[in-house]
């Protein structure tokens, strides 16, 4: 089971970032009304929540969509709501990993900026497109719209969630990290710190990816939110290998939201790890009901490869390979590189990055389908990119070290399938004990070798360990905007 989420939690190939990007636009009329006294109905729930940045729940999303299309009937002229119906389309897409959403939205968007020009200050439509570049998995568009809005407006607070995650699509994690910093000087709240807690995942400092997740549930206030929060803390537990924890975070989530998709997910993961297949099974079957993302699909069809569930195993890769997918790429390369055509997957993968799209889960992908067609030291160059640029992720030191075991490079290939399993030795039951069968064929490095040949630096095992970084604060501290470099 390959698993490189957080948000997808993120939503991963960052969809749950994307998600935050277009709901950052709204902003309903009503919220400067005097407050009502009846409970807020399904369309005012969905643009409270969009409005502080939120989650809407599902349904209130298309209500909100059902609602704007009603009064543009009615009010074709008005481009503010073209904008937010653009925006709704996206997010709704990028939360079901539905493209057919897509060119509703970019059909909204356009004719937001056919009533009010961007020249008149549109940057609503702008952002909504940026937001749809991003969810297309286009990074290029998505960056030149968030710094068109940038250059127009450096305030404008939801830029920077745009511009994020094209700088990370794009493989630019320092340019990130920028917008990151500038982001947090200028807004605050449960949003800005979700995405602190992935900004800080992304650099490898666990801990403060941790506090600023936990700062998140603290500070969120509506269920759906509370629950992406802690499906967030969630993915966090499993990536360092601590299922209890996990499943515990993923309970909380679905006692709020019981159908939730990535907590659905992230419990069959945990419960994975924890022998209990059966159920996991169950989740896995829940969560495709409700959140068939390509990266679920994938790690399901393996689970059950892996309990010699043949048939169901073949029966997910061809729903896979015959689904139209958001962002599907790369689950469908790791697809065709372990259970396909390894040679179609580098095909696909060097489209990737010739699209400009260069983000470690591109990079890595891109060679573990070298490997796999027969070419590790090409292969190498990628799988060093993808594990050197501060993510620690079980999945990628794997890979790395079986490359490396490939080219005969023992002490490193040893190093990098250690780590794999220390990270987390439950990465994926059909990998994780590859692992472990590769390092007992290496065997233990030879005692002629140097005492400083055979031995990781202390310096290198802490940061990997997680030791030398920041202090976790506790939710209710103030946390660091950016934790030093070590």
């Amino acid at each position: 089971m390959k698993t490189q989420n957080v948000s997808r939690t993120v939503l991963a190939a960052g969809v749950g970032a994307v998600l935050a990007a277009t709901a950052l636009l709204y902003v309903p009329e009503f919220l400067d009304q005097e407050p009502r006294r009846s409970p807020p109905g399904p369309v005012e729930r969905a643009t409270i929540a969009a409005h502080a940045g939120a989650q809407a729940a599902l349904p209130d999303l298309a209500a909100l969509i059902t609602d704007r299309e009603k009064w543009l009937r009615a009010h074709p002229d008005d481009d503010g709501s073209w904008a937010e119906l653009g925006a709704a389309y996206t997010e709704r897409g990028a939360r079901l990993g539905d493209v057919r959403d897509y060119p509703r939205a970019e059909k909204a968007l356009r004719r937001s900026l056919a009533e009010r020009p961007a020249a008149r200050g549109n940057t609503a439509a702008q952002l909504g497109l940026g937001a749809l570049a991003g969810a297309r998995g286009d990074w290029k568009s998505a960056r030149e719209w968030g710094e068109k809005v940038r250059k127009a407006d450096p305030k404008r607070w939801p830029a920077y969630p745009v511009l994020m995650d094209a700088y990370n699509g794009l493989g630019d994690y320092r340019a990130a990290q920028k917008a990151m910093e500038t982001l947090e000087g200028l807004h605050a709240g449960a949003v800005v710190r979700a995405r602190a807690s992935q900004t800080y995942r992304d650099r490898g400092w666990r801990e403060d990816a941790d506090a600023a997740a936990l700062d998140a549930v603290a500070l969120t206030e509506t269920a759906p939110d509370k629950a992406a929060a802690l499906a967030r803390l969630g993915d966090l537990a499993w990536e360092r290998g601590e299922p209890d924890e996990a499943l515990a975070r993923f309970a909380a989530a679905l006692a709020l939201v019981r159908d939730h998709g990535p907590s659905l997910a992230g419990r069959a993961r945990a419960l994975t790890a924890l022998g209990r297949t059966d159920e996991a099974l169950r989740d896995w079957r829940a969560a495709l009901a409700r959140l068939p993302l390509p990266e679920y699909v994938l790690e399901a069809g393996e689970l059950s490869g892996s309990l010699g569930l043949d048939g169901d195993a073949r029966a997910l890769y061809e729903r896979l390979r015959t689904g139209t997918w958001a962002g599907g790429e790369v689950a469908l390369a790791l697809l065709d590189a372990d259970h396909g055509d390894p040679a179609a997957a580098v095909t696909r993968m060097r489209a990737e990055w010739a699209r400009g799209h260069r983000s470690v889960r591109v990079a890595d992908a891109l060679g573990w389908a070298l490997y796999r067609s027969g070419e590790p030291k090409e292969a190498l160059e990628y799988a060093k990119r993808a594990t050197e640029e501060g993510l620690r992720s079980a999945l990628f030191s794997y890979h790395r070290g079986e490359i490396e075991r490939a080219m005969e490079e023992h002490g490193p290939a040893r190093r990098h399938l250690t780590e794999a399993l220390r990270i987390n030795p439950h990465f994926s039951p059909l990998l994780a004990p590859r692992a472990t069968e590769s390092l007992a064929a290496l065997g233990e490095p030879s005692a002629d070798l140097p005492k400083e040949l055979r031995a990781e630096p202390e310096r290198e095992r802490e940061r990997r360990d997680g030791q030398s970084t920041p202090s976790k604060p506790t939710p209710s501290q103030p946390t660091p905007s950016m934790p030093p470099r070590e």
